[in-house]
């Protein structure tokens, strides 16, 4: 599936972009079911289980900036996370046969809308006994510089773990101070059915959505089934029902990676978007008003 080129960009730059993931049907019932999901966001006025509200949101004009585990909530996405297609590109990446998914969301941005994502690290919220894991970026609409698309930074995946900190407790956001030169970001810009691909450690962010087209993006994380959550395993049957491809194992492998706990844990907790309300400084702007 991959070329030699693709996997080592990958590995030398911490991402990859692939085109054509999804064929026009399979990309078609992906966005009407989240079309659905919008619509029956209607009925709620608070966060839930399924939905995390943009502010601006109001039952008559529903605004939804994540649906949380599509997996989880919705046969298309508990599929398509175990495409072939997708599991052959997981495995060329990860050098692994058996992979977990680690979990799922959409993050959706309205046209002139959508809460931004402040520059920040996954391996922050969820450190592993290594760090074989990425995310998987599914386009559902054609990602252009002025949607607000996924913006990385190259090769942060082989550096430091970066504070995400505000007044001691984990606030899921890098402080634009740090010695990151953020003008150096590249966009992943690609037509929709394309999949982004992303190492746990890089450093990435998306910006507010200024244009007159929605940005909808599903995201996967998938990691090697020998990297074990240092913050523990709840429910083991869960853990192993999360397997996509491959057999469990109850033996981590330990790698010399930098970690630093997500600890205390917010003030604010939920999503990543209520984790950096936290953030003393933002680089990117905030959702404009309704």
């Amino acid at each position: 599936m991959l070329s030699r080129r693709q996997i080592d960009q990958y590995h030398d730059t911490g991402w990859l972009l692939v085109e054509d993931m999804l064929d026009p049907a399979a990309l078609a019932e992906a966005r009407q079911v989240v079309e659905t999901f919008v619509a029956n966001a209607a009925t709620v006025v608070n966060h839930t289980d399924v939905y995390d509200l943009e502010p601006g949101h109001r039952p008559d004009r529903p605004r939804v900036r994540r649906i949380k585990d599509p997996h989880a909530n919705h046969l298309v996405f508990a599929e398509m996370c175990r495409a072939p297609k997708l599991v052959s590109v997981l495995r060329q990446l990860l050098g692994v046969s058996s992979i977990r998914l680690r979990g799922s969301k959409i993050n959706l941005k309205d046209p002139e809308y959508g809460s931004p994502v402040e520059w920040h690290q996954d391996w922050a919220f969820s450190p592993l006994s290594n760090d074989n894991s990425l995310a998987v970026g599914v386009m559902l609409d054609d990602c252009a510089l002025e949607n607000g698309p996924l913006m990385v930074m190259p090769g942060t995946h082989k550096g430091k773990v970066f504070d995400h900190h505000a007044d001691g407790y984990f606030c899921g956001a890098i402080d634009p101070g740090a010695e990151l030169d953020f003008s150096q970001a590249v966009p992943l810009l690609a037509p929709a059915g394309s999949m982004s691909f992303h190492h746990i450690r890089l450093v990435h962010g998306s910006a507010t959505n200024t244009s007159d087209r929605p940005r909808r993006l599903l995201l996967f994380e998938a990691q090697a089934a020998d990297a074990w959550p240092l913050m523990g395993v709840p429910d083991f049957d869960a853990f192993n029902r999360m397997l996509i491809c491959g057999g469990p194992t109850i033996t981590p492998r330990l790698a010399d990676v930098p970690l630093r706990m997500p600890l205390p844990p917010s003030p604010r907790p939920g999503s990543i978007y209520e984790n950096q309300t936290m953030a003393k400084r933002k680089w990117f702007e905030g959702a404009p008003a309704d």
